[in-house]
């Protein structure tokens, strides 16, 4: 066995024996110790079962940590850059942290469970920096990554099968919301979120009760084309939402050894996300200075012409002896949206709505590479963005 098969054996999710069951590839990587599939049967498939009926991710690898204490809520103002107090209880907040250079750590989600009482979600592990940020405060972080596991179901069918469940209730979250339900003697949260840019919701539970809530979900969904889905399908389809992703469209600052390399939440896109008012928070003098003198990089969404996919391209400011002003970060082509895409990150001023820019794309056919450079329009919106995303209660399907 190998050295990496012997990592992916150490941790396995607890909903790993029905994955098992249904895995095909035998295709899994490792995230933060656990096994995590690649996908199950074919991406094709995993991916249109998140855009027609519904797609089941597993988040259980996802880092969380429990905060909680009389400063609590002064805690997390000052660790992310946007203003918490506005967070109430029953709502999930998607925010950022940086260093004190305005440059971004990372990126996640903080769930008000009770007053006082929070949970931060992200890809990465940070207990070692969210303790230092800690000082001098009264409050408890507490990694409770291994005593909550989640699934994501998400897409059209997503809320008719938790209705099916008999989950009472879920149909008056609205987006951002969470509720806690009794789930046969366990307690069940569920949070109108996800990564996929449609209608869904992600469900967290103790291990404990981890394979009777899948087996439940899929009873409850075999009639709505339920399907456990994969990292590659959920990639294509968080790239039609236009979210950004750590390490792929970013580098967590406190990881880069050469400047220039990490990005800050205003070269990012987030810049709604920098509540300004806030009296203090990590960054916020940096941030301050970078939007007197404006930003040094500008993150874009892209529509490319032609269906050759753009990874890893250079981004260029006209067709012919341009100047090379960035470069490509996440690509694909969107079935849906029947458009070649792509998010990059270029150098200001370019990179405004509606410039017309060129990216240099390279493909390979039958073992023969060939070059275009193809024209890209800078968008505004998500590539992918269904109104039922919004609408509550949701439209049963």
């Amino acid at each position: 066995m190998s050295k990496t098969e012997v990592q992916l054996d150490r941790r396995k999710s607890p909903f790993y024996p029905r994955q098992a069951e249904l895995d095909r590839l035998n295709q899994w990587h490792e995230w933060k110790g656990y096994r995590s599939a690649d996908g199950f049967w074919e991406m094709d498939l995993e991916y249109f079962a998140q855009r027609n009926s519904a797609g089941v991710f597993d988040l259980t690898p996802m880092t969380k940590y429990r905060i909680t204490g009389p400063d609590a809520l002064d805690y997390l103002n000052r660790l992310v850059t946007r203003d918490m107090t506005k967070i109430k209880p029953g709502r999930v907040a998607y925010a950022v942290w940086c260093d004190d250079e305005g440059q971004v750590i990372d990126d996640g989600t903080i769930f008000h469970l009770n007053e006082g009482e929070y949970r931060l979600c992200s890809q990465e592990r940070h207990m070692s920096w969210l303790q230092a940020a800690a000082i001098g405060m009264d409050v408890r972080i507490i990694d409770e990554t291994e005593d909550i596991c989640g699934l994501a179901v998400q897409g059209p069918t997503s809320f008719s099968i938790l209705k099916n469940m008999g989950l009472h209730g879920v149909e008056t979250l609205k987006p951002f919301d969470l509720m806690a339900l009794n789930f046969h003697g366990a307690e069940l949260m569920i949070s109108r979120t996800g990564f996929t840019g449609d209608l869904g919701y992600e469900l967290w539970i103790s291990p404990d009760s981890a394979l009777h809530l899948w087996d439940t979900l899929f009873e409850a969904g075999k009639l709505h084309h339920i399907r456990a889905i994969g990292t590659h399908a959920l990639e294509l389809a968080r790239i039609e939402a236009g979210f950004i992703a750590a390490y792929i469209d970013f580098l967590p600052a406190n990881v880069t050894v050469r400047s220039g390399r990490s990005r800050s939440p205003l070269e990012l896109g987030l810049g709604w996300l920098v509540d300004f008012e806030k009296p203090n928070f990590n960054g916020r003098r940096a941030l301050i200075e970078e939007k007197k003198r404006g930003s040094t990089w500008r993150l874009v969404k892209l529509d490319i012409e032609g269906n050759k996919e753009a990874h890893h391209s250079y981004i260029y400011d006209n067709k012919k002896g341009g100047e090379n002003i960035g470069f490509i970060t996440s690509a694909a082509w969107s079935p849906v949206c029947k458009q070649n895409i792509a998010l990059g990150t270029v150098r200001t001023p370019h990179g405004k709505v509606g410039d017309k820019l060129y990216v240099e794309i390279y493909y390979q056919l039958e073992m023969h590479w060939s070059r275009v450079m193809a024209q890209a329009t800078v968008v505004s919106k998500p590539f992918w963005d269904p109104p039922r995303k919004r609408v509550t209660p949701p439209a049963s399907n």
